[in-house]
């Protein structure tokens, strides 16, 4: 009874930005679940048709979908044809988005609007678009890929936050809308993994290395597998009756006003 509560076999799951990195290992675990993965990126063809043969060579079922998810079309082209061509799509993981990392009296408003329309506006297209059959079959779940910049601010990355910050509000009024279709939507908050992106800074000296491992209750970076069991409990039945929540997977960083760890 409890394994089965888990079970993903036979769902189908669109997880956005899953050619790599964290959207990759949130993929991974659902995929291993049983669920099978459209993955979906935009950078080129290539990357997601080595994604795909990644997925498969770990066991997972995948598909692969080149599309832009802040271009309403593509996003609405791209749907009907994984509706038809692989099926309804019963889990959504909205987790693709960028960073720009400028101090905001520098910052271009077109760079500031373009960290917004990903982060926070392609959720909204992505979810309004698949969301409509999943009203209609009364049945579904939503994961919006928040940050601890949901809660918190940091320096030059004001316009992540705002969109990641809006990105936690979008995500109660889609739960406020759409729990009464038995439809389930909630957040994860990743905090500092150790990714191929944050290698560079992750060695003993580096001032942010040696931040993020005084600051952290875990004494540790994130290992991006950890992920996967927030993913794997947000997509199945073992949910569905949480709704408008943000599981924050970040070793405690945010139940803490900051104490080193290395401090009695």
């Amino acid at each position: 009874m409890s394994i089965e509560l888990f079970n993903l076999k036979g769902k189908i799951a669109l997880v956005t930005g899953s050619t790599h990195g964290l959207g990759m290992a949130m993929a991974k675990g659902l995929g291993k679940a049983g669920a099978t993965i459209v993955v979906n990126g935009n950078s080129s063809q290539q990357k997601i048709d080595d994604a795909v043969a990644h997925y498969k060579n770990e066991g997972i079922n995948a598909v692969g979908y080149k599309f832009n998810v802040a271009d309403e079309t593509q996003v609405i082209n791209a749907i009907n044809a994984i509706q038809n061509e692989v099926g309804p799509i019963d889990i959504l993981v909205n987790n693709a988005g960028i960073i720009k990392r400028t101090p905001l009296e520098e910052m271009e408003v077109a760079d500031f609007k373009q960290v917004i329309d990903i982060d926070l506006v392609s959720p909204f297209i992505v979810s309004k678009h698949v969301v409509k059959d999943m009203i209609a079959r009364k049945q579904g779940k939503i994961i919006n890929i928040c940050s601890m910049m949901s809660e918190l601010g940091r320096n030059t990355v004001g316009a992540y936050a705002a969109a990641k910050g809006g990105l936690k509000m979008l995500t109660q009024n889609m739960a406020t809308e759409w729990a009464k279709h038995n439809i389930q939507t909630n957040g994860i908050g990743p905090g500092y993994f150790a990714t191929s992106q944050t290698a560079p800074i992750r060695v003993d000296g580096h001032p942010f290395n040696d931040f993020i491992v005084n600051r952290t209750p875990a004494a540790k970076w994130g290992d991006p597998d950890d992920l996967a069991g927030a993913a794997i409990f947000l997509a199945s039945k073992a949910s569905d009756f949480v709704n408008g929540h943000v599981v924050y997977v970040d070793g405690g960083i945010l139940a803490t006003i900051g104490k080193p760890s290395n401090e009695d």
